[in-house]
């Protein structure tokens, strides 16, 4: 099934003067700074998160300037974290192509990601929304909790569910709860209305992100990370945790705390992602997702009124959980 097009069909228009801002806001005369941008640009995206952006407004109202300098400074914040991200987990590449701070260097990569935050900031106050203005404040504050966070975690012994889910829900699903939340209240939505919808992102962002880590597990070129990269980075995921917290394969814990410690090898990663496999830990996170799938569907059955835009979000949940990469 051809989810994109659904999700897009009743904001076609809408996407596409999103495109022309965003790309304008990445658009710069200076050498060095628009080069930067430039690569940036050329990344491209499926633009997920707009979109939810704008289905949102649409299920409860139009998609104003309002909505659209909100995106655009949501997806520069998001922009942004990426930049500095990739300096923090010195990482190389960034889908599928060389990272700023790999084609560039971390000075650079550090200045041009406070770059795109301070424009990000100068869209979101184009809303004259003092609410949106704050939202997007939050989640810069959220995000940077959730990558501390993560790096503590790093450190901590303790392999847990509840410490996975803190991370991420401090990362990814603040993300689309942040979308989904001021979409609505660009469009004007009630308090109840905004709040359903915030919950309905923290949903589907739990989900995404449960799918980026079941993509650690598995071969694939055109994922855009190499098999057992979290491992590698010091990070254990959901299959894993679960993997561990659910054998009896005490041998496997030595090279759990090994992955913490950051000194674990490739072929050590590759027993513990056939042991993820063997002790049903994709499967466990497939059924996750799926609990949150259905969090996702009762939203959109009591609060999605239009049709095509109760389709256009159901195919959004599905092409969240069914994309291979």
């Amino acid at each position: 099934m051809d989810y994109l097009s659904i999700i897009k069909q009743p904001i076609q228009q809408d996407l596409d003067d999103f495109i022309g801002r965003f790309d304008a806001a990445l658009t710069h005369s200076d050498g060095m700074l628009g080069s930067v941008l430039t690569h940036i640009r050329q990344r491209g995206g499926k633009r997920m998160r707009p979109m939810l952006i704008q289905l949102m407004a649409r299920n409860y109202g139009v998609v104003s300037d309002v909505t659209q300098n909100a995106a655009v400074g949501l997806e520069l914040l998001h922009t942004a974290s990426l930049v500095h991200d990739d300096v923090v987990d010195e990482s190389d590449e960034r889908r599928g192509q060389a990272s700023v701070n790999a084609t560039y260097n971390n000075k650079v990569a550090v200045l041009v990601g406070d770059y795109l935050l301070s424009t990000a900031l100068l869209h979101v106050a184009l809303t004259g929304n003092q609410t949106i203005v704050e939202s997007l404040a939050e989640l810069g504050r959220t995000l940077a909790r959730g990558e501390i966070l993560q790096l503590s975690n790093i450190q901590n012994q303790e392999i847990s569910e509840e410490v996975y889910y803190q991370v991420i829900s401090q990362k990814t699903a603040a993300l689309f709860e942040a979308c989904a939340g001021i979409g609505a209240l660009s469009a004007g939505a009630t308090g109840e209305q905004v709040s359903a919808a915030k919950q309905f992102g923290y949903n589907l962002g739990i989900i995404f992100q449960i799918r980026d880590d079941i993509f650690d597990y598995f071969d694939g070129a055109d994922i855009g990370k190499p098999t057992g990269n979290d491992m590698a980075e010091g990070k254990l995921t959901l299959p894993v945790i679960y993997a561990l917290n659910n054998s009896h394969y005490e041998s496997m814990q030595p090279l759990a705390k090994k992955v913490k410690a950051g000194t674990i090898n490739a072929d050590e990663i590759a027993v513990l992602v056939e042991f993820t496999k063997a002790e049903g830990g994709i499967e466990y996170a497939e059924l996750q997702m799926e609990l949150y799938r259905q969090r996702c569907l009762d939203f959109i059955s009591q609060q999605a009124l239009k049709a095509d835009i109760r389709d256009a979000l159901t195919a959004y949940v599905d092409y969240v959980i069914q994309r291979k990469k």
